[in-house]
């Protein structure tokens, strides 16, 4: 007979399928910071080179053309930008002088 259903069979033909999870989004991946950069007094790219020694805490920057170096204490979170940003900033903090050509300390203000 065509057309006419089993009743007994009506109940699995009205059921779906089982609902299937959802796949997680895949993970942003992070970009690489970089480890060598410009030196501050000879201005050659990509001379300064950073180490950080999780050992000691302590990281170095380091100029292989004009061997100018600076260290700085490091934390677990410490990257090799955050060390040469560091050294950065002292560059900047040791050569600023006010308007009478005195050099500025931090500990006047």
């Amino acid at each position: 007979m065509i057309g006419v259903l089993d009743p007994s069979r009506e109940a699995t033909c009205t059921m779906g399928k089982r609902k299937s999870r959802a796949k997680p989004a895949p993970r942003k991946r992070m970009d690489k910071l970089d480890t060598v950069f410009s030196c501050p007094f000879c201005n050659h790219g990509t001379s300064v080179e950073c180490r950080i020694d999780m050992k000691n805490l302590i990281g170095e920057a380091s100029c292989r053309i004009c061997q100018e170096n600076f260290s700085t204490t490091v934390t677990a979170l410490t990257e090799p930008i955050d060390i040469y940003s560091e050294w950065i900033d002292e560059c900047e903090r040791v050569n600023t002088v006010d308007e009478d050509g005195v050099p500025v300390e931090d500990d006047e203000a």
